[in-house]
């Protein structure tokens, strides 16, 4: 510990990203990063910003992709906050709407920045245990609280939560913000948007990352009532006023103005989860029910650890978490059908079947 740091700093425990690997050639399954590139109009649309203009800065507002967003979704511009990846909007979220008296709540088995971002803004938070199947029970969140949020599907598990729990939820907690944290709802669920009409606790965010072939460009965005949504840019524009430069705003756009290329890409790894689900479980894993771009798995005779230190041996590399309750799971990226036949072969040679 550093003498210069702040008291804070000493007691936070970071998040550690999934591995991207400096090996060529590895068959890459552990990041849950889309198999299949961006539209080629999104790509065709950052060539164009490419230019003199540069040197000014972007849009603070990102105006032409709050009217892409809003557009594509029945929404009003007022109703829809942009920011530098959906981690960056989860930040402004915990800042801005879950520093209150009672503790916040989220699942025990979720996604791992929850706890980082509550260390880090000094908010006091209770996990709640998943049902022993990794689903969500929408009635242990019937308590008293500061803010409830969850993936939808989770994360790492994949499990969905079906759009009338969750609202079965907002009517449970009309005093507190519900943020649904949507990064893989294109790959076998509901969003829950529409609700926002109706419900002004609800928060509903998004990135372009997964479904939109986007990790490298860095876009994610929040919709909700015009409220919840001030009380983010009022964040933000106390961090940062430009959170996303020209190309990530002019690639963002250009995604969201080709449906063909996103409903093809979604079909294709959905088909191939479907298949990677059945090939897997003739290799004797137990699968968790999964609406995302990965799946969670387990074999009941091998370690999941010796199993991903196998597995790269060949080339493969997946998610091992060593936490309490899914030490003994993986987590597997849907790749293209290549992808996943190198992973199949994979594990049979390290299985021996």
């Amino acid at each position: 510990m550093s003498r210069f740091w702040s008291p804070l700093v000493s007691r936070l425990s970071p998040y550690v990203p999934g591995e991207q690997p400096k090996i060529a050639n590895l068959v890459k399954l552990n990041t849950n990063e889309n198999p299949y590139g961006p539209s080629p109009k999104v790509l065709e649309a950052i060539r164009a910003e490419v230019g003199d203009g540069l040197r000014l800065y972007p849009d603070p507002e990102a105006t032409a992709l709050k009217e892409a967003i809003a557009t594509y979704h029945d929404l009003k511009p007022a109703q829809v906050f942009v920011g530098n990846g959906s981690d960056e909007v989860l930040a402004f979220i915990f800042q801005a709407l879950f520093k209150h008296d009672e503790p916040i709540l989220f699942p025990d088995v979720t996604y791992s920045f929850y706890p980082v971002y509550c260390g880090l803004y000094e908010i006091a938070y209770s996990t709640v245990p998943l049902a022993d199947d990794f689903s969500i029970r929408i009635e242990d969140y019937r308590k008293p609280n500061g803010g409830i949020i969850f993936p939808n599907p989770n994360a790492p598990t994949g499990r969905l939560l079906p759009l009338a729990q969750i609202e079965a939820l907002l009517d449970a907690n009309p005093d507190s913000v519900l943020v649904v944290d949507e990064a893989y709802i294109d790959f076998g669920g509901e969003t829950a948007i529409p609700l926002v009409h109706r419900y002004p606790n609800l928060l509903v965010v998004q990135t372009l990352s997964k479904s939109r072939s986007l990790a490298g460009l860095r876009v994610g965005f929040a919709v909700g009532h015009p409220e919840l949504i001030e009380a983010l840019v009022r964040v933000k524009d106390s961090f940062n006023s430009y959170p996303l430069d020209r190309l990530a705003i002019a690639g963002a756009v250009a995604a969201f103005q080709d449906e063909a290329w996103f409903l093809q890409t979604r079909r294709a790894v959905m088909e191939s989860r479907e298949m990677l689900v059945e090939a897997m479980a003739k290799l004797g894993f137990d699968i968790v029910p999964s609406a995302a771009n990965f799946i969670f798995a387990r074999h009941p005779g091998h370690k999941a650890e010796r199993i991903a230190a196998g597995l790269r041996e060949h080339g493969v590399i997946v998610r091992h978490f060593n936490k309490p309750r899914i030490d003994q799971y993986l987590r597997i990226t849907i790749g293209t059908p290549e992808q996943n036949a190198a992973l199949l072969a994979a594990l049979a040679a390290e299985l021996g079947t």
